[in-house]
């Protein structure tokens, strides 16, 4: 083994250091920052180089973690982003915005006896940005054209990871999306400070150097039936993910300024991109001089919370139904919330939102845990007359996303859905019940994370790959 590795017990644990939280607040920008290289190859070589690597087994893309961190220690960094982009479309974004906590990190061997995980999401991501800088990343280039065309619906990390995949192996592929930019959760969703939006334009650009076609502002069951598209092309990827937002059955719920959470992020992520954005440019959306209140503890709560911060906010207020052990947000992004200044409300839960035409506050009950569920989670339940209130002139409601019916949006009824709203797939080929059509990411899985959603992607295409050669065998025998 090499002497560069098992250093654990001599070098301690150390991330990119973070801005000041004074100057972070101020912008968008990512927090972190970045390794320096020899930074990167010191942590990199705290790598213990277990025989069973945890952090490999709890990845879901099953990156080949403990090598690219050998190769990082010893210099060998083209080495190491070949071998880390092997297994993901794109390292770049998982090493950013991965719950590594919850993850690979959270698993690894050093962590669990007391010595700090190696912090493998900060190198990756680090090993990644330099091959960018090194002129390492190129476009595909395709050795075998294929005459066989592929649509691809959506464009996420699910359909961009399957799109390239086909593309490498020569398939004429179009990706198809009803945004004006392609990233879906990446380019709109997640703020600035914690994914750039230059890296996801970088990656989408690459790819359309790469012969991949995107149609932006694209609506199917609007612009084209699925039924339409199915006939234009050999086979089809239904990768929209999920957008409709849970809803929260309380009274007051249809005062004014009560947003679901994408509304509010998608404003901010496109005034960042400089477009004019009309509900945030007349106040509407924009949280500066506001009490805010954030209702939800997920990633999408904490991105909501942070970014009011950065907006100006007045107050910035989380509502969590659980404690702080129960968040099922990253444990990181809590604590990166707290620092800058949210204030979360734990154990507590809206029971009416208060206000004339406009909410004005809300009437909270006190929660205490109980037994746990079938889920293995402590019960929450309402204490009785425990409510209070608490000020807001805009409520964020960040309670998870749900599938559109897309039956009904394509204009294809006979599209089959599970009991969940998501489409019903093979379990072994993720075909639907039309033949041809495909389905990947968070439509079949329900909301997730992006690096399943990347995996989905891989998985699905090399289905597509086979049914399109036994497509093209069965015309060969006809003939």
């Amino acid at each position: 083994m090499s002497k560069k590795m098992l250093k654990f017990v001599k070098i301690g644990q150390q991330t990119p250091p973070k801005r000041e939280v004074g100057n972070r607040k101020e912008d968008f920008n990512e927090i972190y920052k970045e390794f320096i290289n020899e930074k990167a190859g010191e942590q990199s070589s705290r790598c213990s180089q277990c025989g069973v690597p945890f952090c490999q087994v709890h990845c879901p893309l099953s990156n080949n973690i403990p090598d690219w961190l050998k190769l990082t220690a010893e210099g060998r960094l083209k080495e190491a982003y070949e071998l880390s982009q092997s297994t993901n479309n794109m390292p770049e974004v998982c090493g950013r915005i991965c719950p590594q906590d919850r993850l690979c990190e959270g698993n690894c061997v050093i962590e669990q006896s007391g010595h700090g995980t190696v912090t493998i999401g900060s190198v990756e991501k680090y090993i990644t940005d330099n091959a960018w800088e090194q002129g390492w990343v190129n476009p595909i280039k395709v050795k075998n054209e294929k005459s066989q065309s592929i649509g691809i619906i959506g464009a996420g990390p699910a359909g961009l990871a399957a799109a390239e995949q086909l593309r490498k192996l020569g398939y004429q592929i179009t990706v198809y999306d009803r945004y004006d930019r392609a990233g879906g959760l990446m380019i709109y969703g997640i703020p600035n400070f914690k994914l750039e939006k230059f890296v996801v334009e970088r990656r989408t650009k690459l790819l359309e150097e790469g012969g991949i076609k995107f149609v932006q502002n694209f609506e199917v069951g609007k612009d084209a039936t699925l039924e339409q598209l199915r006939k234009k092309h050999d086979s089809l990827l239904i990768a929209t993910g999920v957008y409709k937002a849970r809803e929260i059955d309380l009274p007051g719920k249809d005062l004014g300024n009560i947003f679901p959470a994408m509304e509010f992020l998608t404003a901010s992520n496109k005034k960042g991109l400089g477009d004019k954005v009309e509900l945030f440019d007349n106040g509407t959306l924009n949280a500066e001089g506001k009490n805010i209140v954030v209702i939800g503890g997920g990633d999408t709560a904490m991105d909501c919370v942070r970014t009011s911060i950065r907006q100006k906010a007045k107050s910035v207020k989380c509502l969590y139904r659980r404690d702080k052990e129960n968040m099922p947000g990253s444990a990181r992004e809590v604590a990166n919330a707290e620092e800058e200044g949210v204030e979360f409300v734990w154990l507590s839960s809206p029971k009416e939102f208060v206000g004339t035409n406009k909410v004005e506050g809300l009437m909270v009950d006190k929660i205490k845990l109980g037994e746990p569920d079938d889920s293995g989670r402590r019960k929450p339940e309402i204490q009785n007359d425990s409510h209070f209130n608490i000020k807001a002139d805009i409520v964020i409601k960040a309670l998870g996303f749900d599938p559109e019916n897309l039956p009904k949006l394509f204009g294809s009824e006979d599209l089959q859905v599970t009991k969940w709203g998501t489409l019903k797939t093979n379990f072994d080929t993720m075909e639907t019940n039309l033949p041809g059509v495909f389905a990947a990411g968070d439509i079949i899985r329900g909301a997730s994370l992006v690096v399943w959603a990347i995996k989905d992607g891989r998985d699905v295409a090399v289905s597509i790959k086979n049914f399109l050669e036994i497509k093209e065998l069965s015309k060969e025998k006809v003939a």
